[in-house]
Protein backbone atom coordinates (compact mmCIF):
# COMPACT_ATOMS: atom_id res chain seq x y z
CA UNK A 1 0.00 0.00 0.00
CA UNK A 2 1.57 3.25 -0.94
CA UNK A 3 0.74 6.33 1.90
CA UNK A 4 1.67 9.87 0.72
CA UNK A 5 0.56 12.59 3.58
CA UNK A 6 -1.42 15.54 1.83
CA UNK A 7 -1.84 19.31 2.79
CA UNK A 8 -4.90 20.32 0.65
CA UNK A 9 -4.85 23.66 2.20
CA UNK A 10 -6.18 25.08 -1.25
CA UNK A 11 -8.49 22.12 -2.06
CA UNK A 12 -11.75 23.45 -0.71
CA UNK A 13 -12.83 24.81 -4.29
CA UNK A 14 -16.48 23.51 -4.04
CA UNK A 15 -17.01 24.80 -7.48
CA UNK A 16 -19.91 22.09 -8.97
CA UNK A 17 -20.29 20.58 -5.83
CA UNK A 18 -22.65 22.97 -3.61
CA UNK A 19 -26.00 21.24 -4.27
CA UNK A 20 -29.00 22.88 -4.33
CA UNK A 21 -30.32 23.69 -0.72
CA UNK A 22 -34.10 23.40 -0.77
CA UNK A 23 -34.77 22.23 3.02
CA UNK A 24 -36.70 24.50 5.28
CA UNK A 25 -35.38 27.91 7.26
CA UNK A 26 -34.41 26.45 10.88
CA UNK A 27 -31.53 27.73 13.21
CA UNK A 28 -28.61 25.80 13.57
CA UNK A 29 -25.33 25.76 15.11
CA UNK A 30 -22.52 26.72 13.82
CA UNK A 31 -21.53 22.71 13.82
CA UNK A 32 -24.81 21.69 12.44
CA UNK A 33 -24.30 24.00 9.54
CA UNK A 34 -20.77 22.86 9.15
CA UNK A 35 -21.74 19.21 8.84
CA UNK A 36 -24.84 19.77 6.87
CA UNK A 37 -22.17 21.94 4.59
CA UNK A 38 -20.08 18.63 4.43
CA UNK A 39 -22.79 16.21 3.79
CA UNK A 40 -24.06 18.25 1.05
CA UNK A 41 -21.16 18.28 -0.67
CA UNK A 42 -19.77 14.91 -0.31
CA UNK A 43 -22.89 13.57 -1.43
CA UNK A 44 -22.41 15.62 -5.14
CA UNK A 45 -19.37 13.52 -5.73
CA UNK A 46 -20.24 10.41 -7.48
CA UNK A 47 -18.15 8.11 -5.75
CA UNK A 48 -19.39 4.72 -7.03
CA UNK A 49 -16.51 3.31 -8.94
CA UNK A 50 -16.04 3.85 -12.19
CA UNK A 51 -16.87 7.63 -12.21
CA UNK A 52 -13.27 8.78 -11.09
CA UNK A 53 -14.48 11.13 -8.34
CA UNK A 54 -13.32 9.73 -5.18
CA UNK A 55 -9.81 11.74 -5.44
CA UNK A 56 -12.32 15.17 -5.70
CA UNK A 57 -13.76 13.80 -2.61
CA UNK A 58 -10.68 13.14 -0.66
CA UNK A 59 -9.21 16.70 -1.64
CA UNK A 60 -12.33 18.21 -0.60
CA UNK A 61 -12.03 16.58 3.09
CA UNK A 62 -8.64 16.97 3.21
CA UNK A 63 -8.82 20.64 2.49
CA UNK A 64 -11.56 20.95 5.62
CA UNK A 65 -9.90 19.38 7.83
CA UNK A 66 -6.62 20.53 7.14
CA UNK A 67 -8.11 24.50 7.10
CA UNK A 68 -9.53 23.43 10.62
CA UNK A 69 -5.52 22.76 12.10
CA UNK A 70 -5.00 19.03 11.01
CA UNK A 71 -1.20 18.89 9.89
CA UNK A 72 -0.09 18.09 6.74
CA UNK A 73 1.74 14.82 8.54
CA UNK A 74 -1.43 13.66 10.18
CA UNK A 75 -3.48 13.18 6.86
CA UNK A 76 -2.53 10.43 5.05
CA UNK A 77 -3.82 9.76 1.25
CA UNK A 78 -3.97 6.05 0.75
CA UNK A 79 -3.70 5.25 -3.32
CA UNK A 80 -4.93 1.68 -4.48
CA UNK A 81 -6.30 -0.14 -7.72
CA UNK A 82 -9.08 -1.97 -7.24
CA UNK A 83 -9.79 -4.17 -9.65
CA UNK A 84 -8.70 -2.07 -11.80
CA UNK A 85 -10.26 0.93 -11.03
CA UNK A 86 -8.15 3.89 -9.16
CA UNK A 87 -9.26 4.82 -5.77
CA UNK A 88 -7.80 6.33 -2.67
CA UNK A 89 -8.43 6.32 1.17
CA UNK A 90 -8.07 8.60 3.73
CA UNK A 91 -6.84 7.58 7.45
CA UNK A 92 -6.56 10.95 9.34
CA UNK A 93 -5.05 11.27 13.07
CA UNK A 94 -5.91 13.45 15.89
CA UNK A 95 -3.06 13.58 18.32
CA UNK A 96 -3.64 12.75 21.52
CA UNK A 97 -0.93 13.71 25.15
CA UNK A 98 -0.59 10.31 25.84
CA UNK A 99 -1.50 10.61 29.35
CA UNK A 100 -3.91 7.59 29.45
CA UNK A 101 -1.23 5.25 29.00
CA UNK A 102 -3.73 3.80 26.33
CA UNK A 103 -3.74 2.54 22.73
CA UNK A 104 -5.44 4.09 20.47
CA UNK A 105 -8.85 3.93 18.96
CA UNK A 106 -9.89 4.24 14.94
CA UNK A 107 -13.13 5.31 13.40
CA UNK A 108 -14.52 3.74 9.95
CA UNK A 109 -16.23 5.10 7.33
CA UNK A 110 -16.22 4.17 3.82
CA UNK A 111 -16.29 7.33 1.35
CA UNK A 112 -17.80 4.69 -1.46
CA UNK A 113 -21.58 4.37 -2.94
CA UNK A 114 -23.28 1.91 -4.90
CA UNK A 115 -24.37 3.60 -8.27
CA UNK A 116 -27.38 5.34 -8.77
CA UNK A 117 -29.06 5.88 -11.94
CA UNK A 118 -30.20 9.42 -12.26
CA UNK A 119 -32.88 8.33 -14.93
CA UNK A 120 -34.36 5.76 -12.72
CA UNK A 121 -34.79 8.34 -9.18
CA UNK A 122 -37.40 10.79 -8.62
CA UNK A 123 -34.73 13.32 -7.60
CA UNK A 124 -30.94 14.12 -8.91
CA UNK A 125 -29.38 11.21 -6.45
CA UNK A 126 -26.33 13.29 -6.48
CA UNK A 127 -27.59 16.60 -5.13
CA UNK A 128 -28.88 16.36 -1.53
CA UNK A 129 -32.41 17.89 -1.66
CA UNK A 130 -34.49 17.80 1.48
CA UNK A 131 -38.40 17.09 1.03
CA UNK A 132 -41.65 15.81 2.95
CA UNK A 133 -39.04 15.59 6.34
CA UNK A 134 -36.18 13.60 4.60
CA UNK A 135 -32.89 14.26 2.89
CA UNK A 136 -32.56 12.24 -0.12
CA UNK A 137 -29.37 11.66 -1.79
CA UNK A 138 -27.40 8.54 -3.21
CA UNK A 139 -24.98 7.67 0.38
CA UNK A 140 -27.81 9.45 2.88
CA UNK A 141 -27.82 6.62 4.93
CA UNK A 142 -24.72 4.42 3.53
CA UNK A 143 -22.21 5.58 4.41
CA UNK A 144 -21.96 9.42 4.00
CA UNK A 145 -23.80 10.41 6.99
CA UNK A 146 -20.84 8.47 8.78
CA UNK A 147 -18.44 10.35 6.75
CA UNK A 148 -19.68 13.60 7.27
CA UNK A 149 -20.16 13.00 10.92
CA UNK A 150 -16.96 11.73 12.16
CA UNK A 151 -15.23 14.70 9.81
CA UNK A 152 -17.17 17.41 11.05
CA UNK A 153 -16.66 16.19 14.84
CA UNK A 154 -13.04 16.05 14.40
CA UNK A 155 -13.28 19.44 13.22
CA UNK A 156 -15.16 20.74 15.76
CA UNK A 157 -12.73 19.00 18.44
CA UNK A 158 -9.85 20.88 17.07
CA UNK A 159 -11.68 23.81 17.00
CA UNK A 160 -12.63 23.58 20.83
CA UNK A 161 -8.81 22.83 21.42
CA UNK A 162 -9.22 19.58 22.70
CA UNK A 163 -6.71 17.51 23.63
CA UNK A 164 -7.38 13.60 23.49
CA UNK A 165 -5.25 11.40 26.20
CA UNK A 166 -4.61 9.11 23.05
CA UNK A 167 -4.58 9.09 19.69
CA UNK A 168 -7.41 9.12 17.63
CA UNK A 169 -7.83 8.08 13.86
CA UNK A 170 -10.35 8.27 11.34
CA UNK A 171 -10.40 5.94 8.33
CA UNK A 172 -11.61 6.37 5.30
CA UNK A 173 -12.29 3.65 2.88
CA UNK A 174 -12.75 3.96 -0.68
CA UNK A 175 -14.30 0.39 -2.09
CA UNK A 176 -16.34 -0.79 0.34
CA UNK A 177 -19.03 -1.43 -1.94
CA UNK A 178 -16.52 -3.45 -4.33
CA UNK A 179 -13.41 -5.36 -4.31
CA UNK A 180 -12.56 -4.05 -0.80
CA UNK A 181 -8.62 -3.88 -1.75
CA UNK A 182 -8.54 -0.69 0.30
CA UNK A 183 -10.47 -2.41 3.04
CA UNK A 184 -8.12 -4.91 3.55
CA UNK A 185 -5.05 -2.83 2.82
CA UNK A 186 -5.92 -0.28 5.15
CA UNK A 187 -6.75 -2.69 7.94
CA UNK A 188 -3.69 -4.45 8.02
CA UNK A 189 -1.41 -0.64 7.51
CA UNK A 190 -3.71 0.26 11.12
CA UNK A 191 -2.62 -2.99 12.59
CA UNK A 192 1.03 -2.93 11.67
CA UNK A 193 0.93 1.27 12.58
CA UNK A 194 -1.91 1.77 14.74
CA UNK A 195 -2.51 -1.44 16.99
CA UNK A 196 -5.50 0.37 18.28
CA UNK A 197 -7.19 -0.99 21.38
CA UNK A 198 -10.65 -1.48 19.36
CA UNK A 199 -12.03 -0.42 16.61
CA UNK A 200 -15.47 1.48 15.94
CA UNK A 201 -17.30 1.24 12.68
CA UNK A 202 -20.17 4.38 12.01
CA UNK A 203 -21.58 1.93 9.06
CA UNK A 204 -23.46 -0.76 11.17
CA UNK A 205 -25.49 -0.32 14.06
CA UNK A 206 -27.79 2.43 14.55
CA UNK A 207 -30.74 3.49 16.33
CA UNK A 208 -34.03 1.41 15.30
CA UNK A 209 -37.18 3.52 15.39
CA UNK A 210 -41.21 2.78 16.06
CA UNK A 211 -43.59 3.79 12.89
CA UNK A 212 -44.36 6.64 15.05
CA UNK A 213 -40.59 7.45 14.96
CA UNK A 214 -39.78 6.79 19.02
CA UNK A 215 -36.99 5.01 19.86
CA UNK A 216 -36.80 1.34 20.02
CA UNK A 217 -32.87 0.17 20.48
CA UNK A 218 -29.49 1.22 19.66
CA UNK A 219 -28.09 -1.79 17.61
CA UNK A 220 -24.75 -2.51 18.21
CA UNK A 221 -23.10 -4.90 15.73
CA UNK A 222 -20.50 -7.34 17.32
CA UNK A 223 -20.28 -9.69 14.22
CA UNK A 224 -21.22 -9.97 10.86
CA UNK A 225 -21.90 -12.44 8.33
CA UNK A 226 -19.23 -13.35 5.13
CA UNK A 227 -19.63 -11.58 1.50
CA UNK A 228 -19.30 -13.58 -1.31
CA UNK A 229 -20.36 -14.12 -4.80
CA UNK A 230 -20.44 -16.42 -6.94
CA UNK A 231 -20.49 -16.74 -11.05
CA UNK A 232 -23.04 -19.70 -12.05
CA UNK A 233 -22.09 -19.91 -15.46
CA UNK A 234 -23.67 -22.29 -18.43
CA UNK A 235 -22.11 -22.53 -21.40
CA UNK A 236 -22.89 -24.04 -25.16
CA UNK A 237 -21.57 -24.72 -28.53
CA UNK A 238 -24.15 -22.12 -29.77
CA UNK A 239 -25.25 -21.51 -33.32
CA UNK A 240 -27.65 -19.79 -35.63
CA UNK A 241 -30.76 -18.28 -33.99
CA UNK A 242 -33.11 -19.73 -36.71
CA UNK A 243 -31.93 -23.59 -35.70
CA UNK A 244 -32.47 -23.71 -32.27
CA UNK A 245 -31.00 -26.71 -30.22
CA UNK A 246 -32.55 -28.51 -27.37
CA UNK A 247 -29.73 -27.13 -24.92
CA UNK A 248 -29.64 -23.82 -24.55
CA UNK A 249 -27.67 -21.75 -22.09
CA UNK A 250 -30.24 -19.05 -21.18
CA UNK A 251 -32.21 -21.79 -20.81
CA UNK A 252 -30.23 -23.73 -18.52
CA UNK A 253 -29.11 -20.97 -16.68
CA UNK A 254 -32.85 -19.68 -16.04
CA UNK A 255 -33.19 -23.48 -14.53
CA UNK A 256 -30.36 -23.28 -12.57
CA UNK A 257 -31.41 -19.44 -10.70
CA UNK A 258 -35.04 -21.39 -9.95
CA UNK A 259 -33.05 -23.97 -8.31
CA UNK A 260 -31.03 -21.47 -6.48
CA UNK A 261 -34.34 -19.46 -5.76
CA UNK A 262 -35.71 -22.32 -4.12
CA UNK A 263 -32.61 -23.40 -1.93
CA UNK A 264 -33.14 -22.89 1.83
CA UNK A 265 -30.53 -22.91 4.37
CA UNK A 266 -30.90 -24.38 7.21
CA UNK A 267 -31.23 -21.87 10.16
CA UNK A 268 -28.78 -21.14 12.73
CA UNK A 269 -28.54 -19.45 15.91
CA UNK A 270 -25.66 -18.66 18.01
CA UNK A 271 -26.09 -16.55 21.68
CA UNK A 272 -25.76 -13.58 19.95
CA UNK A 273 -28.36 -13.77 17.52
CA UNK A 274 -30.84 -15.12 20.39
CA UNK A 275 -30.22 -12.43 22.39
CA UNK A 276 -30.66 -10.07 19.81
CA UNK A 277 -34.14 -11.38 18.85
CA UNK A 278 -34.99 -11.70 22.49
CA UNK A 279 -34.37 -8.46 23.70
CA UNK A 280 -35.78 -6.90 20.06
CA UNK A 281 -38.69 -9.07 20.35
CA UNK A 282 -39.71 -6.84 22.96
CA UNK A 283 -40.12 -3.79 21.30
CA UNK A 284 -41.89 -5.04 18.17
CA UNK A 285 -45.67 -5.39 18.25
CA UNK A 286 -47.75 -7.90 17.56
CA UNK A 287 -47.07 -11.62 15.46
CA UNK A 288 -43.55 -10.29 14.88
CA UNK A 289 -42.58 -9.34 17.93
CA UNK A 290 -43.93 -12.46 19.56
CA UNK A 291 -42.04 -14.69 17.07
CA UNK A 292 -38.87 -13.04 18.23
CA UNK A 293 -39.06 -13.88 21.48
CA UNK A 294 -40.30 -17.47 20.70
CA UNK A 295 -37.42 -18.28 18.83
CA UNK A 296 -34.84 -16.59 21.00
CA UNK A 297 -36.69 -19.15 23.44
CA UNK A 298 -36.35 -22.35 20.97
CA UNK A 299 -34.82 -21.48 17.61
CA UNK A 300 -36.51 -24.69 16.31
CA UNK A 301 -39.90 -23.29 16.32
CA UNK A 302 -41.22 -24.18 13.01
CA UNK A 303 -44.24 -21.19 13.16
CA UNK A 304 -41.64 -18.71 14.70
CA UNK A 305 -38.91 -18.89 12.00
CA UNK A 306 -41.66 -18.76 9.29
CA UNK A 307 -42.66 -15.39 10.32
CA UNK A 308 -39.37 -14.03 10.66
CA UNK A 309 -37.99 -15.42 7.77
CA UNK A 310 -41.01 -13.36 5.89
CA UNK A 311 -39.51 -10.54 7.22
CA UNK A 312 -36.80 -8.97 4.86
CA UNK A 313 -35.37 -7.09 7.56
CA UNK A 314 -34.48 -10.41 9.15
CA UNK A 315 -34.77 -13.06 7.45
CA UNK A 316 -30.47 -12.89 7.30
CA UNK A 317 -30.38 -13.05 11.16
CA UNK A 318 -31.92 -16.86 10.90
CA UNK A 319 -29.79 -18.14 7.75
CA UNK A 320 -27.24 -18.00 5.19
CA UNK A 321 -28.86 -16.52 1.91
CA UNK A 322 -28.08 -16.00 -1.75
CA UNK A 323 -29.60 -14.66 -4.21
CA UNK A 324 -28.82 -13.53 -7.91
CA UNK A 325 -28.08 -10.07 -8.32
CA UNK A 326 -26.36 -9.60 -11.96
CA UNK A 327 -27.18 -11.15 -15.58
CA UNK A 328 -25.03 -11.99 -18.65
CA UNK A 329 -25.59 -14.04 -21.27
CA UNK A 330 -25.39 -13.98 -25.35
CA UNK A 331 -23.39 -12.05 -27.69
CA UNK A 332 -25.75 -11.44 -30.76
CA UNK A 333 -29.46 -11.08 -31.53
CA UNK A 334 -29.54 -13.71 -34.20
CA UNK A 335 -27.13 -15.85 -32.41
CA UNK A 336 -27.84 -18.99 -29.84
CA UNK A 337 -25.73 -18.68 -26.71
CA UNK A 338 -22.44 -19.34 -25.94
CA UNK A 339 -22.44 -18.41 -22.20
CA UNK A 340 -24.75 -17.24 -19.88
CA UNK A 341 -23.68 -15.93 -16.09
CA UNK A 342 -25.55 -15.00 -13.64
CA UNK A 343 -23.62 -13.33 -9.84
CA UNK A 344 -24.86 -15.00 -7.07
CA UNK A 345 -24.28 -12.84 -3.71
CA UNK A 346 -24.50 -15.05 -0.80
CA UNK A 347 -24.30 -14.13 3.40
CA UNK A 348 -22.87 -16.59 5.08
CA UNK A 349 -23.53 -17.38 8.72
CA UNK A 350 -20.58 -17.83 11.11
CA UNK A 351 -19.53 -20.92 11.48
CA UNK A 352 -21.57 -22.40 8.01
CA UNK A 353 -18.03 -21.78 6.09
CA UNK A 354 -18.23 -20.63 2.26
CA UNK A 355 -16.84 -24.21 0.97
CA UNK A 356 -20.16 -25.27 2.39
CA UNK A 357 -22.35 -23.14 0.93
CA UNK A 358 -20.65 -23.37 -2.56
CA UNK A 359 -21.62 -27.49 -2.42
CA UNK A 360 -24.81 -26.34 -1.56
CA UNK A 361 -24.90 -24.45 -4.76
CA UNK A 362 -23.64 -26.92 -6.88
CA UNK A 363 -26.21 -29.51 -5.46
CA UNK A 364 -29.14 -27.68 -6.46
CA UNK A 365 -27.73 -26.76 -9.62
CA UNK A 366 -27.30 -30.35 -10.45
CA UNK A 367 -26.26 -30.01 -13.82
CA UNK A 368 -22.78 -30.81 -14.56
CA UNK A 369 -22.36 -28.25 -17.78
CA UNK A 370 -22.67 -25.67 -14.96
CA UNK A 371 -20.10 -24.34 -13.11
CA UNK A 372 -20.18 -22.29 -10.12
CA UNK A 373 -16.86 -20.20 -9.21
CA UNK A 374 -16.19 -18.01 -6.52
CA UNK A 375 -15.45 -14.62 -7.43
CA UNK A 376 -12.96 -13.41 -4.72
CA UNK A 377 -10.86 -14.70 -1.71
CA UNK A 378 -13.77 -14.26 1.46
CA UNK A 379 -13.07 -12.58 4.46
CA UNK A 380 -14.73 -14.99 7.57
CA UNK A 381 -14.35 -12.83 10.50
CA UNK A 382 -15.14 -13.41 14.80
CA UNK A 383 -17.55 -12.29 17.29
CA UNK A 384 -16.60 -9.12 18.59
CA UNK A 385 -16.34 -8.33 22.48
CA UNK A 386 -18.42 -4.96 23.44
CA UNK A 387 -15.87 -3.30 25.44
CA UNK A 388 -17.20 -1.74 28.79
CA UNK A 389 -16.10 1.95 28.46
CA UNK A 390 -17.58 1.59 24.90
CA UNK A 391 -20.90 0.29 26.15
CA UNK A 392 -20.49 3.24 29.07
CA UNK A 393 -19.75 6.22 26.52
CA UNK A 394 -22.58 4.90 23.81
CA UNK A 395 -25.20 4.85 26.91
CA UNK A 396 -24.17 8.28 27.75
CA UNK A 397 -24.71 9.38 24.66
CA UNK A 398 -28.44 7.80 24.01
CA UNK A 399 -29.39 9.12 27.14
CA UNK A 400 -28.13 12.62 25.80
CA UNK A 401 -30.10 12.16 23.22
CA UNK A 402 -33.57 10.97 24.23
CA UNK A 403 -33.66 11.97 27.87
CA UNK A 404 -33.30 8.42 29.21
CA UNK A 405 -31.52 4.86 28.45
CA UNK A 406 -32.78 2.86 25.48
CA UNK A 407 -31.67 -0.69 25.45
CA UNK A 408 -28.53 -1.47 23.84
CA UNK A 409 -28.72 -4.71 21.38
CA UNK A 410 -25.86 -6.44 20.23
CA UNK A 411 -26.20 -7.73 16.30
CA UNK A 412 -25.11 -9.62 13.77
CA UNK A 413 -25.49 -8.20 10.34
CA UNK A 414 -26.18 -9.45 6.91
CA UNK A 415 -24.76 -6.71 5.11
CA UNK A 416 -20.69 -6.14 5.02
CA UNK A 417 -18.64 -3.68 6.21
CA UNK A 418 -14.91 -2.38 6.56
CA UNK A 419 -15.34 -4.20 10.15
CA UNK A 420 -14.75 -7.45 9.00
CA UNK A 421 -11.30 -6.64 7.85
CA UNK A 422 -10.17 -5.63 11.44
CA UNK A 423 -12.36 -8.49 13.21
CA UNK A 424 -10.15 -10.80 11.02
CA UNK A 425 -6.97 -9.05 12.15
CA UNK A 426 -7.95 -10.07 15.80
CA UNK A 427 -9.69 -6.51 17.16
CA UNK A 428 -12.73 -6.26 18.51
CA UNK A 429 -14.84 -3.94 16.19
CA UNK A 430 -18.00 -2.32 17.53
CA UNK A 431 -20.16 -0.73 14.95
CA UNK A 432 -22.53 2.62 16.71
CA UNK A 433 -23.52 4.77 13.76
CA UNK A 434 -25.49 7.18 14.87
CA UNK A 435 -28.23 7.05 12.34
CA UNK A 436 -31.97 6.51 13.37
CA UNK A 437 -34.55 5.21 11.20
CA UNK A 438 -37.47 3.50 10.83
CA UNK A 439 -37.22 -0.56 8.52
CA UNK A 440 -39.68 1.31 6.16
CA UNK A 441 -36.99 3.73 5.92
CA UNK A 442 -33.96 2.16 4.58
CA UNK A 443 -33.12 2.80 1.15
CA UNK A 444 -29.47 1.87 1.50
CA UNK A 445 -28.27 0.73 -2.24
CA UNK A 446 -31.71 1.12 -3.87
CA UNK A 447 -33.59 3.92 -5.22
CA UNK A 448 -34.18 7.21 -3.77
CA UNK A 449 -32.00 6.48 -0.52
CA UNK A 450 -32.88 8.70 2.28
CA UNK A 451 -32.14 10.01 6.14
CA UNK A 452 -34.87 11.67 7.80
CA UNK A 453 -34.15 15.65 8.58
CA UNK A 454 -34.26 15.18 12.63
CA UNK A 455 -32.29 11.92 12.77
CA UNK A 456 -29.73 13.62 10.87
CA UNK A 457 -29.36 16.83 13.23
CA UNK A 458 -30.23 14.81 16.18
CA UNK A 459 -27.28 12.69 15.75
CA UNK A 460 -24.36 15.20 15.31
CA UNK A 461 -23.31 15.36 19.13
CA UNK A 462 -23.27 11.36 18.87
CA UNK A 463 -19.44 11.32 18.14
CA UNK A 464 -18.20 14.23 20.52
CA UNK A 465 -20.02 12.49 23.14
CA UNK A 466 -18.57 8.97 22.78
CA UNK A 467 -15.15 10.33 22.12
CA UNK A 468 -14.86 12.87 24.76
CA UNK A 469 -16.02 9.59 27.19
CA UNK A 470 -13.22 7.67 25.82
CA UNK A 471 -10.08 9.80 25.41
CA UNK A 472 -10.81 12.18 28.39
CA UNK A 473 -13.42 15.19 28.73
Amino acid sequence: MKIKAILAAGALAMAGQAAADDHAPRALTAHEQRVYDIYRDIIAFRTAAGHGQMDDMVAYLTGRLAAAGFAEEDLLVTDFDSDGDPTQGLVVRYRGDGSAGAKPIVMLAHMDVVDALPEDWERDPFTLVEDEGYFFGRGTQDNKYGVANLTGTFIRLKEEGWLPNRDLYLVFSGDEETGMVSTRAQARWVADNVDPAYVLNSDAGGIGLADDFAPLAQQVQLAEKTYVTFDVTATNPGGHSSRPRSDNAIYDLAGALTRIEQLRFPVRESELTRSYFGALGQSIPGELGAAMRTFAANPADDEAIALISANPGYVGTLRTTCVATMLDAGHAENALPQSASAAVNCRVFPGEGVETVKAALETAVDNEAITVTQREEATESPMSAFPDEVRAALAKSLATRFGEAIPMIPTMSSGGTDGMHYRALGYDTVAIGAGASRPQDIYAHGLNERMRVEAFYAGLDHWNIVLKELAGG
